[in-house]
């Protein structure tokens, strides 16, 4: 590394690592069928809509996208009954974590506050707009200390980030506990809500807090388009917030950051009630089905109302998740979220579900 072509503060910066790819785990084993339960990606893939939109769309990919993504705010402000001024679409919610860090907090003189563990992309993008990054431990149950986080609040603490349901617990606290957290902060902190598995919580209404959203002055809602409607390869996300923060990213945000391709595929995929719902039933019902079947079989299981379920396995977690991948199947360590005993399994659809609990039996024995 050219250390006088790179700002000292990130000579020792870490990047965000995704799990292993199906690629991957091929061309190391020389397997020819590998089945993937680490990405927390739509079991079902993506909406039959979706595809014969694409189809249609490559015609039009010598075009720039219109800066903003004016129809896709349209069709979100029109599933959510908000106004589309208050919606920021994105590069993934990736790209709205980036640019609410960078509007709304001051380096140098504010920070950020989240959970630990939590989702890296918080910490990474504060690091790199050198905006001090601050946590606070989760109970051992992976229940969420609220009081602990209040009192961490100070004058400098410009951002509250919350994601529930958790990564990687699954854990989702009532909205009620969300709501009074966000009274309880001053004004002038932002508190934004990741809820990129929500959709999976049942009821999403005991969890959500979507409702506020765009209204509240001080309250960001995150949601993405890579879980339930099965766009994870497309990269789209968006934020619910005030019409004046929305102004404020529509400003800096680079104008052509959504593409055509995924512009449409949002569109056509807000359109499809009945893929959405299957894809509810797919993950509720294998949640249930893997959670029963794990604990069964010596797991420790914690509760989940993610796409997702957070496990401690009988053996150790490194010995089972690398004899899982010689079999073609990869889960996530989390030694990346300080837990290295435990494992995040991404709910799949009935085949994948049952083809992981044939493996585990073989690994773990009579």
């Amino acid at each position: 590394m050219n250390r006088f072509l790179i700002r000292r503060q990130l000579l020792d910066f870490e990047p965000y690592r995704p799990g292993l790819s199906i690629e991957e785990i091929q061309d190391r084993y020389g397997l020819s069928s590998v089945i993937k339960l680490a990405g927390n990606e739509n079991p079902l893939g993506a909406s039959p809509k979706v595809l014969q939109v694409l189809e249609k769309q490559f015609r039009e990919v010598h075009r720039y996208p219109r800066a903003g993504s004016p129809r896709l705010r349209q069709a979100l402000g029109a599933r959510h009954g908000i106004p589309g001024d208050r919606i920021v679409a994105g590069n993934g919610s990736d790209e709205i974590i980036d640019l609410l860090i960078r509007v709304a907090v001051e380096p140098g003189r504010k920070h950020v506050l989240a959970f630990r563990p939590c989702f890296n992309i918080y910490k990474t993008q504060a690091r790199l707009c050198g905006v001090e990054f601050r946590q606070i431990d989760l109970h051992d149950d992976f229940t969420f200390p609220m009081q602990a986080l209040l009192e961490a609040v100070n004058d400098a603490t410009a951002m509250v980030f919350l994601t529930t349901p958790d990564n990687p617990s699954g854990f989702a606290p009532p909205v009620e506990e969300v709501v009074d957290l966000h009274h309880r902060l001053p004004v002038n902190c932002l508190l934004v809500v990741d809820e990129a598995y929500m959709d999976f919580a049942a009821p999403r209404e005991r969890y959500s807090i979507m409702s506020l959203a765009g209204r509240a002055p001080n309250l960001v809602v995150l949601r993405t388009f890579s879980k339930l409607y099965g766009l994870a390869g497309l990269r789209l996300g968006y934020g619910v917030m005030p019409a004046d923060l929305a102004d404020g990213l529509l400003r800096v945000k680079l104008p052509f950051s959504v593409n055509v391709l995924a512009e449409a595929a949002g569109i056509a995929a807000l359109d499809d009630d009945g893929f959405r719902i299957k894809t509810i039933r797919t993950v509720i019902r294998g949640r249930e089905m893997l959670s029963r079947a794990l604990g069964e079989l010596g797991f420790q299981v914690y509760p989940s109302q993610a796409n997702f379920i957070l496990v401690k396995p009988p053996m150790a977690a490194s010995e089972l998740f690398e004899k899982l991948l010689r079999r073609g199947i990869i889960i996530r360590p989390l030694s990346s979220y300080g837990l290295p005993d435990h494992l995040r399994i991404s709910i799949g659809n009935a085949e994948e579900n049952r083809a992981l609990l044939g493996a585990i039996r073989d690994i773990l024995g009579p």
